[in-house]
């Protein structure tokens, strides 16, 4: 379908629930209170890394007054069988990582609820734990897949040989801490049980999903659950996949005939929802003296759980991303006692790259080429393993106008030379990709007796503007003006839509709803538009019938950093991103994700570590007092843009995923400006004061 101007797409439309949320009647999952009397569960986690739980002893919370309930292995319902066993909850004595669940406790108030919490005494049988990731792991091994479903490894010519033969190479390790997602929005559930089914306020990236987890573990035909999640304060990843405490909340229900809710403290969050993995990886690279690449090697290494498996697809952008006729991408993983690693903004990509993009920089410094040149001479024609034509792919353009932006002309490639006071200036350039999902979705369009149209759709705005550029695209669809258009998302008694994740949502929804208003204006039109109508539409066998094409967005992100000569310490003066994504649905909203992207590669790359105590096998430093993520004052010059990219081979709209991308190339480019500046290379996030002047 080729894409035609339209009226709503590609301006600045305000956030249609703007009122709501600045009012604050917005409604978050916690907030809901079911019409009867309700109740609180507080979680209460494991304090060894590995072993059983030998006995509960709750006599000790329940005589506290206003005390109902204690839950734990050796009285809980029985759950059905689960995808995710970390959702099986105490349905076994094992321990399998330190922050576990072992029990919950229901009372009347919060407040009592976590007295009796820290009032039950919990028996362990302890085991010796491992919770060291290292290469040399003896339990490393090769998954069958890395996340969604990629091949674990590719090979393509000889590409130790080339590296043998290479007139210059490098061959260096990097490595990223684990990172810990931190939404606003806390993880939150309110749970009843009533007309023999079970209704959930939950905060998630998808209510279809987490009804269909619970009705698996609780029995029950999907249409007996409702999950309902009208506004979600952000997820990054982590509320992608349903968590314990959704079904802590369904479980304390169903034991108590109460409105339960459950929240997550900041502290807990460290432990239960995943987080991004601790990674090592090694990047070989061999070109000729001009810097063509001949030979890529992209080596990872990963920690996983023992009760999950869960690999990061670390390589996988590094086999799209330059051209080179010999290449070998690999994943292997270490299943440690920690928790499940899961899906943190731009699994894969975001480490991935910064590994990549700062091995490039180190090629380019060895071959004497400027950096920009380095990654325009290595271009691919089509996709470089697969061979497939991409829909679109604008790398170019994004370096040649960020360059131009940024003032990369007069930049003096010699590190550690340019100097402002007391801090050492310098600036770096990375390149970013992200790939453009689409997934099956459902969406019906009403015209509504007043004249106007309701559109619904299970999607989740977690914060992203969802709801508004659906509200846009139908619009467009239906041949009329936003404001008449109403969008219901956020419910999973609506049309199943897959979940916010991947940078997937506007293209997947956005398909749906466009197909939805066609088929609605067909049916107006077959009528003559004398009654309202309502259609459907269902995109599962368009998504899978969709041309073989490799379709990703790409961009190029920009740093100029100054270094405290004395104390090492690192500000970030600027950013500057540019991007090529496709058509922009509403630029307003888009800018406002490229720059949230950009502000969490800058604590990526400076500020973010999870810190692991080996002794106790946890996360030490699990509070924002301890765990650093960027303020205002650390972000003082962000700037945003995108190069005009039509690919309508992608969707209805023409639309790539913006959410996670400008995370990408954030941390590489900060870095190689940080050596610039320096002329010290740091190798291993975040860029510590230690690192620099140790």
């Amino acid at each position: 379908m080729t894409v035609t101007p339209t009226r709503a797409v590609g301006t600045d439309f305000d956030r249609v629930e703007a009122a709501e949320k600045v009012t604050g009647t917005a409604r978050y999952a916690y907030e809901h209170a079911p019409d009867r009397d309700t109740v609180y569960a507080v979680p209460v986690q494991s304090v060894i890394a590995r072993g059983e739980v030998v006995n509960v002893d709750t006599d000790g919370a329940l005589t506290l007054p206003g005390v109902i309930a204690a839950v734990w292995h050796g009285n809980a319902p029985r759950l059905g069988p689960a995808d995710d066993p970390e959702l099986a909850l105490f349905q076994s004595r094992r321990v399998a990582y330190r922050g576990q669940l072992v029990a919950g406790v229901i009372a009347e108030t919060l407040e009592t609820a976590r007295e009796a919490a820290r009032r039950l005494r919990v028996e362990y049988a302890q085991e010796p734990h491992d919770v060291v990731l290292r290469v040399d792991h003896p339990k490393m091994y090769k998954p069958s897949k890395v996340n969604p479903a990629y091949p674990t490894d590719t090979e393509y010519g000889d590409p130790d040989a080339a590296l043998e033969k290479a007139a210059v190479t490098v061959d260096l390790t990097y490595s990223t801490p684990a990172e810990h997602n931190n939404p606003m929005e806390p993880h939150a559930t309110v749970a009843v049980w009533e007309n023999d089914g079970l209704v959930v306020y939950d905060s998630n990236q998808g209510s279809s999903a987490v009804r269909d987890t619970l009705a698996g573990l609780f029995g029950l035909p999907p249409d007996a659950v409702r999950v309902i999640a009208p506004h979600v304060g952000g997820g990054f990843g982590s509320k992608g996949t349903p968590r314990p405490g959704v079904v802590l909340a369904a479980l304390a229900a169903k034991v108590t005939g109460r409105a339960v809710k459950v929240t997550m403290t900041r502290q807990q969050m460290f432990a239960l929802v995943g987080y991004r993995t601790p990674i090592i990886q090694r990047v070989r690279l061999g070109a000729d003296e001009d810097g063509t690449l001949r030979a890529i090697v992209h080596d990872a290494f990963e920690q996983t759980s023992t009760v999950q498996e869960f690999a990061e697809q670390t390589t996988t952008p590094t086999r799209i991303m330059y051209a080179a006729p010999n290449r070998r991408t690999t994943h292997r993983l270490a299943p440690l006692d920690v928790p499940t690693p899961s899906w943190m903004r731009a699994p894969g990509e975001c480490p991935g790259m910064f590994a990549l993009e700062s091995a490039m920089d180190e090629l380019a410094i060895a071959c004497g080429v400027d950096p920009i040149e380095l990654r325009i001479r290595n271009e691919p024609e089509t996709d470089p393993e697969s061979g497939l034509p991409f829909s679109s792919r604008n790398l170019v353009a994004c370096l040649r106008e960020g360059a131009a932006r940024f003032g990369w002309a007069d930049r003096d490639p010699a590190p550690g030379v340019r100097r402002e006071g007391r801090r050492l200036v310098g600036t770096g350039v990375a390149a970013a990709t992200y790939p453009a999902y689409r997934l099956p979705s459902r969406a019906t369009a009403r015209a509504e007796p007043d004249g106007g149209f309701t559109v619904r759709i299970a999607a989740a705005d977690i914060g992203t503007g969802a709801r508004t550029a659906l509200t846009q695209i139908a619009a467009d669809a239906l041949r009329t003006a936003p404001e008449r258009v109403r969008v219901e998302v956020g419910d999973s008694a609506l049309p199943t839509a897959s979940l916010a994740g991947g940078s997937s949502g506007t293209a997947s929804w956005g398909t749906a709803v466009v197909r939805a208003c066609e088929a609605l204006l067909r049916e107006l039109d077959r009528y003559g538009g004398r009654r309202p109508q309502e259609a459907a539409a269902d995109t599962t066998a368009e998504v899978e019938a969709a041309e073989r094409l490799s379709r990703h967005a790409f961009g190029a992100q920009f740093a100029e950093v100054g270094v405290d000569v004395d104390t090492g310490e690192v500000r970030v003066s600027r950013l500057l991103g540019v991007f090529g994504v496709g058509r922009v649905i509403n630029p307003k909203t888009a800018r406002s994700q490229f720059i949230g992207g950009m502000t969490m590669g800058l604590g990526m790359a400076l500020m973010e570590e999870g810190v692991m105590d080996v002794e106790f096998g946890d996360y030490l430093n699990h509070d924002f007092a301890q765990y650093h993520i960027p303020a205002c004052a650390d972000v003082p010059d962000i700037e945003v843009h995108w190069v005009d990219e039509v690919d309508d081979r992608l969707n209805p709209m023409g639309s790539k995923g913006i959410g996670e991308i400008g995370i990408v190339g954030t941390a590489a480019a900060v870095a190689n400006a940080v050596h610039h500046a320096t002329g010290v290379r740091v190798r291993d996030l975040p860029i510590r004061l230690d690192r620099l002047v140790g």
